[in-house]
């Protein structure tokens, strides 16, 4: 026995009962229990997986807010999922946060899926291989990553409730498989088991959570519930360890009298605590001479190295998909004219909705980066309405009546109305989960703020609240409203709630004064620990002819017209899907009327999602930004002059309607199961069994320059415990530096088992100068050509491999004997 097994055993051998069911839930929303007798500190855990959000919600705690999964997908880089990882590492430790709830590993099964955006991509083989990248980064600095969600949640309709039917083969290839490398490659110390069911079996009380994790992976590491997603005393008996949040659960008093009464073995918790105190000493959250280790420093300072590598891994992810030669503008500068136009360019989306969400300290839009390059030479027009619900205000224009700063003073008030508490807050968008705040304990809120506009307008002035909200602007009642949430997820219901709003009319300099009340009296459940309000104004949708006419008239009087198309929080977030790949409100009728305008159209398209766009062949240029974190801006600019080049892949198909995607059904049947019936054809291999053409393939993206395969050198064996290592040379034929993305495919004719008509089996990046030739190493497993039947079966005989630059481009192919 190893020291640290001996010391994790003989821990555990001095806590009671009582004490080790104690540590098996939550302290708290985002805590662990700690116990002083034993050296052990709390535990904190955050969301991820894009950024760090720590323990508060709260806009004065700024977090460094990265590009989307799906960006970071679209890298195909192992070098830069590594040091994405070590970045929310750094970010991890200034929050004193041990546990970063992230990568999430689902899969991209349909382009529906609500959470599309945080996880990596359609192929289980590219997720498995940037999750072990993340992990391994994030971990080699100490903190613990927490691939998630345990397994076969990847979509979100009656995510708490579906069964997800599926058969063993495919679980063990697709869903299971990006789990496998980031435990048994990576290396993970957490993972995160999912609310729904698979096949009849709730994932907190499932089998699979034992087999393959722990007795074919040799997982040994603390699997963490996703937030109420235990549900039962039953949970306890499987392989579940950490029931969250706390400190109300399921277990509790009653595992305790389960283990006295003989129902569960009490051996079955020691493994529990063993693998928590296990975790523990891997964050150094016990100390190792009895005495419990002090709180981690925290500090609010993002640092440099951060905010540069959230702009390079925005231009890496950031995919090229038209191009007819106007990239890049190296003199855009110079230019004399540009029409900026879109919703998106102004409100643009850094981040998908949910618990995905960060608070940045501030975010550079395409606006803001284009004003800054181009001066009066831009012109702005919002052009289509795309983001709904209440807009926050800016928070220069907000004056704290009490402090005089910048800001709102918030009051919780008792049931008699007495003031119980007071913060200064610095935004209009307000959210308490697992706040300091007595958000249990208050019957009512009530915030004050001085509010100036900047124009003379009547504007659509509201909020967005599940609770009962009245509002007095100069003491004048114009809003007095209880709402009523269009979902049943607690969770949406919170973190995007109804909204409403009245048209006032506002001068232009002339301060306004707000006061508005919030009753906490009557809620349940989530709601009694946990609020989200939102102030502000609702974009005016009366005139929608008048905005298109008017981006089309600054268009015709350009020189270059740049439109950012996108989604918004209703259409890609956590708590639901998608109900359609079409981008919102009028903006394809927007892109036609400009293109029409003025040829010389360039389109960003600004979602972390395939969106259906039926102008991509009239337009110069169309660049997938994706969800570009908090730099996605000075990306932006980077790329259209040249400074940077897109350096993405897809890393999903995308199509060109939604009638021709494969596999698209999100929806529970009558039964309550969303049955995986393709089997283990998804995505781009779902395509090819089809014959059917995307707009765009996996693996597809344009860059700057361009290459050539000029030879390939390796063996042509592979076996169950020998990999194939390849070499293959590529020459940058093009007139500057770039990057290029070698894939591989394999393809087995004539087999004796159902097979894709092609899959990837490696993959790597690199980098040349103009006119240089240059070697990329790819190691291919022997495990990417078996099949799953009671086992992993090694066919015997000829695969082909394909070598190219998407799944459809493969000039060089040659085989390779399995055997």
């Amino acid at each position: 026995m190893s020291n640290l097994a001996a010391k994790v055993d003989e821990l555990t051998a001095k806590l009671t009962l009582e004490e080790k069911v104690s540590l098996l839930t939550g302290r708290d929303f985002w805590n662990s229990v700690p116990l002083e007798s034993i050296g052990l500190r709390n535990m904190l855990m955050s969301d991820g997986p894009s950024g760090v959000r720590g323990e508060f919600w709260d806009e004065r705690d700024n977090s460094l807010n990265l590009p989307s999964a799906t960006a970071l997908g679209s890298s195909w880089s192992h070098e830069l999922a590594a040091e994405y990882g070590r970045t929310l590492a750094r970010e991890a430790a200034r929050k004193g946060v041990d546990v970063v709830l992230g990568p999430t590993i689902n899969l991209h099964r349909s382009p529906l899926g609500g959470r599309h955006f945080e996880c990596l991509s359609e192929d289980a083989m590219l997720t498995g291989a940037l999750a072990t990248s993340y992990t391994k980064g994030m971990q080699s600095l100490g903190k613990a990553a927490c691939p998630k969600h345990y397994v076969a949640n990847d979509f979100e309709t009656d995510r708490y409730t579906v069964d997800v039917v599926v058969d063993e083969r495919t679980l063990r290839e697709l869903y299971l498989r990006p789990f496998e490398d980031a435990v048994t490659e990576g290396g993970a110390w957490t993972i995160m088991s999912s609310y729904n069911q698979i096949n009849g079996t709730t994932a907190t009380e499932n089998d699979l959570l034992n087999t393959p994790l722990r007795t074919e992976w040799g997982f040994d590491g603390v699997v963490i519930s996703d937030w109420t997603a235990v549900r039962s005393l039953e949970s306890a008996k499987a392989e579940q360890d950490l029931v969250m949040p706390g400190p109300i659960g399921p277990w509790g008093d009653a595992l305790v009298a389960a283990v006295r009464s003989g129902e569960i073995a009490e051996s079955t918790i020691d493994r529990k605590i063993a693998r928590l105190i296990l975790l523990a000493v891997r964050v150094g959250a016990i100390g190792a001479d009895g005495e419990t280790p002090a709180q981690p420093a925290r500090h609010n300072n993002i640092g440099a190295e951060g905010r540069a590598f959230a702009r390079r891994a925005a231009t890496e992810g950031a995919v090229l998909l038209e191009n007819d030669g106007i990239l890049p503008i190296t003199d855009l500068a110079q230019k004399g004219s540009v029409a900026l136009i879109g919703h998106n360019a102004k409100a643009a989306r850094t981040q998908g909705g949910g618990s995905a969400t960060t608070l940045p300290e501030f975010v550079v839009t395409p606006i803001d980066a284009l004003q800054e390059l181009l001066g009066d030479k831009l012109t702005y027009s919002v052009g289509a309405v795309v983001q709904r619900g209440i807009g926050e205000l800016a928070k220069t224009q907000l004056v704290n009546p009490i402090t005089g700063n910048a800001g709102v003073h918030v009051e919780f008030l008792d049931a008699a109305g007495q003031v119980i508490f007071t913060e200064e807050r610095l935004a209009s968008t307000l959210t308490w989960l697992g706040s300091q705040a007595p958000v249990e304990t208050a019957a009512s809120l009530r915030l004050r703020t001085t509010y100036t506009p900047v124009a003379s307008e009547t504007a659509l002035f509201g909020f967005a609240s599940v609770q009962p909200v009245k509002i007095a602007i100069d003491g004048t009642s114009v809003l007095d409203a209880k709402l009523t949430p269009e979902t049943s997820d607690v969770f949406t219901a919170l973190m995007d709630p109804p909204y409403t709003s009245s048209a006032i009319d506002f001068v232009a300099g002339k301060p306004v004064s707000l006061e508005i009340n919030i009753d906490l009296a009557d809620r349940e459940g989530l709601a009694l620990s946990a609020q989200n309000f939102v102030f502000g104004f609702e974009t005016d949708r009366s005139n929608e002819e008048a905005l298109i006419a008017e981006a089309v008239a600054a268009a015709k009087a350009a020189e270059l017209a740049i439109v950012v198309v996108g989604t918004n929080a209703q259409v890609e977030s956590e708590g639901f899907d998608r109900k359609d790949l079409k981008l919102p409100g009028r903006q394809d009728e927007l892109v036609s009327a400009v293109v029409a305008a003025n040829p010389n159209t360039i389109v960003i398209v600004n979602s972390g999602s395939p969106v259906l766009m039926p102008w991509r062949k009239e337009v110069k240029a169309v660049l997938v930004s994706y969800f570009g974190g908090e730099q996605m801006g000075n990306a932006l600019v980077d790329m259209l002059t040249g400074a940077a080049e897109p350096g993405g892949r897809l890393p999903t198909t995308w199509p060109a309607t939604e009638g021709s995607v494969p596999v698209l059904n999100c929806t529970p049947d009558a039964n309550h199961q969303v049955i995986y019936e393709e089997g283990i054809h998804i995505g781009y291999r779902a395509w090819l069994k089809a014959g059917a053409k995307p707009a765009y393939d996996f693996g597809y993206g344009l860059g700057y320059t361009t290459w050539q395969i000029v030879g390939v050198a390796g063996g042509n064996q592979v076996s169950e415990t020998k990999n194939l290592e390849l070499s293959v040379e590529v020459k940058n034929t093009g007139d500057r530096a770039g990057k290029h993305v070698v894939q591989v495919y394999a393809e087995r004719k004539n087999s004796s088992v159902d097979r894709p008509v092609r899959w990837l089996v490696g993959f790597a990046e690199v980098h040349a100068a103009a006119g240089e030739t240059t070697s990329a190493s790819i190691t291919i497993r022997g495990r990417e050509f078996a099949d799953y039947n009671n086992g992993w079966n090694f066919e015997a005989g000829e695969f082909t491999l394909h070598i190219g630059s998407s799944v459809n481009d493969l000039p060089v192919s040659f085989n390779v004997v399995m055997g």
